[in-house]
């Protein structure tokens, strides 16, 4: 059988292994501080998490490149045709602080394009995933995107910083229900089960926040670009991208009228 038809057992087996190594470190004693340069908290879970992703996800694919949030990055992954892209915890400041909405994001491309996903989150025991053109799971049932297409009943993931006038057009922000999670690629999760009708975020977005979530919404139906409405690609010499913005193909489209266009 070929490998990418084991890929995403493999990504299954690995975050479930995630989950086990950060719930057995969480707690008071967990040790944990900021990085350099205001890039945000880390803690001895995240490493320890990425040290055994690195080292399984590596060892049972070795020519597969490799980019993780814990990990120097290394220009070797962009002569790799296929590479994962891992968060080893996202929602790190809500893992530190004993909450439940942190996950796993775990991704394999091809040719920049995400072609198994994983978002996994322990103490919730909710795991996404989906394979290019198999549909999106959660807990092995299909999940779909919503079909709310009106903005002002739409529940729709944002930050208040996402609010700002100078990001709508000519400063009219619309008007619809705004919510919040901290791990982005739970966000984008929430999208594709439809429990929420759409998600954004206007801020550069590291590609492993996202990598998973962009193929899970769009097999669940969604829609998924960065805020210009370019669609996403992976595994980039500098890999952030500009924001991202998600929901059914109807809400999607309103959502992009009313952003700037520049």
């Amino acid at each position: 059988m070929p490998e990418d038809d084991n890929d995403l057992p493999l990504l299954i087996e690995a975050a479930r292994e995630a989950g086990r190594i950060a719930l057995d470190m969480s707690g008071p004693s967990l040790r944990h501080w900021s990085k350099p340069g205001e890039a945000g908290p880390v803690s001895e879970g995240d490493l320890a998490v990425n040290e055994m992703l690195e080292t399984h996800l590596r060892a049972a694919r070795p020519d597969y490149g490799w980019l993780s949030e814990e990990t120097p990055d290394s220009p070797d992954r962009l002569e790799r045709e296929i590479a994962f892209i891992v968060d080893p915890i996202d929602g790190t400041r809500s893992y530190i602080e004993g909450a439940k909405s942190w996950s796993h994001a775990l991704a394999i491309t091809r040719h920049g394009m995400v072609q198994t996903a994983v978002i996994y989150l322990p103490r919730l025991d909710l795991l996404y995933h989906a394979s290019a053109g198999k549909g999106a799971f959660l807990n092995d049932e299909p999940i779909h995107a919503s079909q709310c297409d009106q903005l002002e009943q739409a529940e729709i993931l944002a930050t208040r910083r996402n609010m700002d006038t100078a990001h709508w057009h000519k400063g009219e922000v619309p008007h619809f229900n705004r919510a919040h999670r901290p791990s982005l690629a739970w966000r984008m999760a929430l999208v594709a089960e439809g429990r929420f009708d759409a998600m954004l975020t206007l801020q550069p977005s590291w590609e492993w926040d996202i990598a998973a979530g962009d193929l899970i919404l769009r097999e669940a139906g969604a829609t998924c670009t960065d805020r210009k409405g370019n669609p996403l690609h992976f595994n980039n010499r500098y890999p952030k991208r500009d924001g991202v913005v998600a929901g059914n193909p109807l809400l999607y489209d309103k959502i992009r009228a009313a952003l700037r266009r520049d």
